[in-house]
């Protein structure tokens, strides 16, 4: 099921996650060449991305909201 990113935190490690309208949340990570996301390294770019829909995994698997 895709779900609008909503918002966005860093995680322990420094790696941005992207929250999504469902409660859940999706590491949104750029790693060229297996993972091309180059709008995650700058906070423009993770703006633009705000209402855009990603895959959620978690929704498909009727998965409890995250938190945190």
């Amino acid at each position: 099921m895709k779900q609008a990113i909503c918002g966005y935190h860093q995680d322990e490690e420094g790696h941005w996650v992207a929250e999504l309208v469902c409660g859940h949340f999706q590491h949104v990570r750029h790693k060229p060449p297996f993972i091309n996301r180059p709008w995650v390294v700058s906070l423009h770019g993770r703006k633009s991305m705000l209402g855009q829909l990603l895959k959620c995994k978690k929704c498909d698997e009727g998965a409890a909201k995250d938190t945190g």
